[in-house]
């Protein structure tokens, strides 16, 4: 549920400055589809990296060893 949840929080966060930027910067064409590229990269880039710490945690490769004492 949590990968859902998150998941669209990024979409939102993504969305939203989105717009911000269409709005704030509004310099032409070819400015806005290159600040909308920036944009949704970033908004990507970082979604991947949560997601891969996220899953990360879910099965981990090193299996941490229990002392019995």
């Amino acid at each position: 549920m949590g990968f859902l949840i998150t998941t669209l929080i990024f979409i939102a966060v993504g969305v939203i400055a989105s717009l911000f930027a269409r709005i704030c910067c509004n310099r032409g064409p070819s400015t806005n589809l290159f600040h909308l590229t920036l944009v949704i990269t970033a908004t990507v880039c970082c979604w991947m990296m949560w997601a891969i710490v996220y899953l990360a945690q879910l099965n981990p490769l090193i299996v941490p060893i229990l002392s019995e004492e």
